[in-house]
């Protein structure tokens, strides 16, 4: 055997490995390759795109969360001017109504007062004509009639 022989023959047997391996063993590892170099460039960018929507939620978030808060205090300042409000309306009210019930008291008063100076100036009347009737059934008597006079007063 020759080396030559063996080392021509060697290269044949390389090269027909060579062209079996490019024509059936490379094409398959080449695309798994790509497909897998694919498959990770599309996990980078979804991963980019899923970061930059967080980042854009993140902000969302808050300022629906500014805007919550300004509404609440909207809100909040709403209800105290309408607590006050109501607050006004009631003291308006009570004194309305203070007023209303002194002023029927007054005018109840008023009106004891006027029903009492009728009674008693029916009684006058009444006593003065006692008077009158005593004072001319009698004598015109001084004594007597400062007397009479002194009745009356107490009666009065």
């Amino acid at each position: 055997m020759n080396i030559n022989y063996t080392l021509f023959g060697q290269a044949i047997a390389f090269l027909v490995f060579v062209i079996f391996c490019m024509k059936f063993v490379w094409p398959p590892l080449i695309n798994a390759i790509s497909e897998r170099q694919r498959r990770i460039a599309d996990g980078l960018n979804a991963a980019e795109k899923a970061k930059a929507d967080l980042a854009d939620a993140q902000a969302q978030v808050k300022n629906e969360l500014d805007a919550a808060k300004v509404q609440a205090a909207q809100l909040i300042e709403q209800a105290n001017r309408r607590a006050s409000q109501l607050v006004e309306e009631a003291r308006t009210q009570a004194t309305a109504e203070g007023e209303r019930i002194r002023q029927q008291a007054q005018d109840t008063a008023d009106q004891e007062i006027n029903a009492a100076r009728e009674e008693l100036r029916q009684q006058v009347a009444a006593l003065a004509v006692d008077g009158a009737e005593k004072i001319l059934n009698q004598n015109v008597d001084a004594e007597a009639h400062n007397a009479m006079l002194t009745q009356l007063a107490a009666k009065l």
